[in-house]
C-alpha cells in the first residue's frame, strides 16, 4: 500500500484523535471578536481560507487568509494562526519573521522544532497527524476539522460521513473523464480549490476549483461530455440542469464539504490506480517548497 492510501484511509480517526486537543488549542486561540489573519501555502492556503470563511459566518470575527508570499502591511491583527505541515516552507518563514514585534503568532505544524516552529509565539504538536506523502491529505485535514470544531463544525458527524465514502468504488465511467472541475460555496468554495490542486498533483489533469456561483459567469463553456463537475456542498442546486445539459457528469455532495473532501480524495484514489501512477512519487513537486539564495 502507498502512504498516499494508508494516509487518506486514516482521516476519520486522525481527526477524532485531534478533537481530544480542542481544549489546548482554544487556550492558545485569541477571543471571539478578534481580527485574526490566518497564513497558509498550498493545501495549508485552502485549510486557512475554508476556517476564516467559517469563523466570520459563525460570528466569531474577521478573519483574513493571505499566502505566505502575499501578505500585506498593516492589518490589524490580534493574532495570526501559521499553518504549514513541514514548518521548513520558506515563504511561511520569511512572512512571520516579517510580522510585527509582538504580535502573538500561533504554528499549526507537523513538525515541532522546525524552523517555523523556532520563530511563532506557541506551537500545537501536530506531529502525530504528519504524513510521509509528498501530497498532503491527513494532516490538512485533521488542522482543518480541529479548527472547523472550535467554531461549532460537528467533526464526529462528519468523520462517520467519510469513513462511509472509504469504501466506495470508482464508476465505470470515471476513465472517459478528462477534465474535472470542484464547485462549492463558503467553506466548500475553499476546499473545491484543494481538491483541483489534489487532481493536478496526483494525475497531472485538467482540474479547476471555482466558488459555485461564479461558474455561470464564463468557466462553464469550456465543459462537455468527458467533463466531471464536483459540487462539494449541497447549496445552489440551480446549477445543477445547467451543467447536465452540457452533457458533463455531475457528483453533487451531501452538505458536508469536510467529508466530501475524503470522498475526492477515495476518487482520486481509485483514478491512480487505473492509471497506473504511483501517487508517492508526483511530478516536478517535493514535500515543502525551500528556496534558496537571492529572491
Amino acid at each position: 500500500m502507498t502512504y498516499f492510501s494508508s494516509e487518506l484511509a486514516s482521516q476519520p480517526s486522525v481527526w477524532r484523535q485531534a478533537q481530544t486537543l480542542t481544549d489546548e488549542l482554544r487556550s492558545k486561540l485569541p477571543a471571539d471578536g478578534a481580527r485574526v489573519g490566518f497564513l497558509g501555502c498550498g493545501t495549508s492556503l485552502y485549510v486557512a481560507q475554508a476556517v476564516a470563511c467559517y469563523r466570520e459566518r459563525q460570528g466569531a470575527g474577521e478573519t483574513d487568509a493571505f499566502p505566505g508570499s502575499e501578505v500585506p502591511e498593516g492589518r490589524a491583527w490580534a493574532s495570526v494562526i501559521a499553518l504549514s505541515r513541514s514548518g521548513t516552507t520558506t515563504e511561511m518563514v520569511d512572512a512571520v519573521r516579517a510580522l510585527p514585534d509582538g504580535l502573538p503568532v500561533l504554528g499549526l505544524i507537523g513538525e515541532p522544532g522546525s524552523p517555523l516552529g523556532q520563530l511563532v509565539s506557541s506551537e500545537l504538536d501536530l506531529s502525530f497527524a504528519d504524513e510521509q506523502s509528498v501530497v498532503q491529505t491527513r494532516f490538512a485535514t485533521t488542522v482543518l476539522s480541529l479548527l472547523l470544531g472550535i467554531y461549532g463544525w460537528d467533526v464526529e458527524a462528519s468523520a462517520a460521513r467519510a469513513e462511509g465514502f472509504l469504501t466506495e468504488s470508482l464508476p465505470d465511467w470515471a476513465g472517459e473523464i478528462k477534465q474535472f472541475v470542484f464547485l462549492g460555496r463558503g467553506v466548500g468554495a475553499a476546499l473545491a480549490n484543494e481538491a483541483a490542486l489534489k487532481f493536478r498533483e496526483l494525475l497531472a489533469t485538467w482540474s479547476e476549483g471555482y466558488p459555485t456561483m461564479e461558474y455561470r459567469h464564463g468557466p462553464i463553456s469550456a465543459i462537455g461530455e468527458h467533463s466531471l463537475v464536483w459540487i462539494l456542498d449541497a447549496e445552489e442546486p440551480s446549477i445543477d440542469d445547467q451543467i447536465r445539459a452540457t452533457g458533463a457528469r455531475l457528483i453533487r455532495g451531501e452538505g458536508d464539504p469536510l467529508a466530501e473532501l475524503v470522498r475526492i480524495h477515495r476518487f482520486a484514489e481509485g483514478l491512480v490506480d487505473l492509471r497506473g501512477i504511483n501517487p508517492d512519487q508526483p511530478p516536478h513537486i517535493t514535500r515543502s517548497v525551500v528556496l534558496a539564495g537571492d529572491r
